[in-house]
């Protein structure tokens, strides 16, 4: 891979020339822009007016490698080793799945409902099942001062990653390893008692997988994502039964879901006892998140 000089307008030609055809012109152009803020500090004026910057070796270097990995579908944010999530720098690997805005939808219904209402209790305790990167429980806690925030996940490797972007944006939040599919892990968890649970659970039905991108089919988590054709309710069923057991009484869950199982999740609630069910569309129109309440 080769430029004609090492001037940033050359790095530029070669991102649109490289990477043409695997993806569209506005993505090259969103992969162009985090790589020279990340390498050069470039803003998005700076795209402009400073295309005759020129670079050194070690950085060319790096602009190649960012191109290489994106040929072979690597998202853009493990290439860099992070991404922003509800106005946060977190770290991310390929074993945590990458954050989307429709979560960060969810964080904000949630910061709004709690922060709205009179929190009468000296403490307001939230878990976050299926912690990934710790992106909602981070951002809950940064948001709610008063929360004693928990946050449970059945990898290591995931809770190692949260751990470390808990550090770095100075939150103290308790960290559980275990699988919410597994009794004993309800048992571990007897100590706890919630006031709010949150997830973003596996629900996207193994038989979807040929409709993905490869960027996420290759390289994000598999066990973040996928839950069988026969059972796609299986982790807000457990959920959901789990909430109803450790909630306090009118303590609220609240879901990310998959739009095509929404009214599914909202039955399977009701079923359960909960009450004051709803389901919210995201900014794009589609159902994909959830709130119900403990009716006790």
């Amino acid at each position: 891979m080769k430029v004609s000089d090492n001037r940033a307008i050359s790095v530029m030609e070669l991102f649109r020339k490289e990477l043409e055809g695997p993806y569209s012109k506005e993505e090259i152009e969103t992969f162009l822009f985090y790589s020279l803020n990340e390498y050069a500090g470039f803003s998005r004026s700076d795209m402009a007016l400073k295309k005759e910057t020129r670079f050194s070796e070690s950085e060319l270097l790096k602009f190649f490698r960012v191109i290489r990995k994106l040929k072979q579908y690597v998202p853009i944010q493990y290439i860099l080793g992070h991404t922003e999530f509800y106005g946060l720098k977190l770290r991310v690997n390929e074993s945590v799945l990458i954050s989307r805005p429709e979560t960060e939808e969810l964080v904000e219904w949630i910061v709004s409902d709690v922060t709205s209402s009179v929190v009468e209790k000296q403490s307001f305790n939230i878990l976050d099942i299926g912690t990934g990167s710790g992106c909602i429980a981070i951002a809950l806690k940064k948001n709610i001062s008063q929360a004693k925030v928990s946050a449970l996940d059945i990898s290591e490797k995931a809770l190692e990653l949260a751990k470390q972007n808990a550090r770095e944006n100075n939150v103290e939040i308790q960290f559980i390893h275990g699988d919410i599919l597994n009794t004993l892990t309800h048992e571990h968890l007897n100590t706890l008692t919630p006031d709010l649970i949150v997830s973003n659970p596996p629900y996207i039905a193994e038989s979807e997988k040929s409709n993905m991108n490869r960027n996420v089919l290759d390289h994000e988590p598999h066990t973040a994502l996928f839950v069988p054709d026969n059972n796609p309710l299986l982790f807000y069923r457990i959920i959901l039964d789990f909430a109803k057991e450790k909630l306090y009484s009118k303590g609220k869950v609240y879901f990310e879901l998959n739009n095509k199982y929404a009214d599914d999740v909202a039955a399977l609630a009701r079923s359960k006892g909960f009450v004051n069910c709803i389901i919210k569309k995201d900014l794009s129109g589609n159902e994909r998140m959830f709130r119900c309440e403990k009716n006790e």
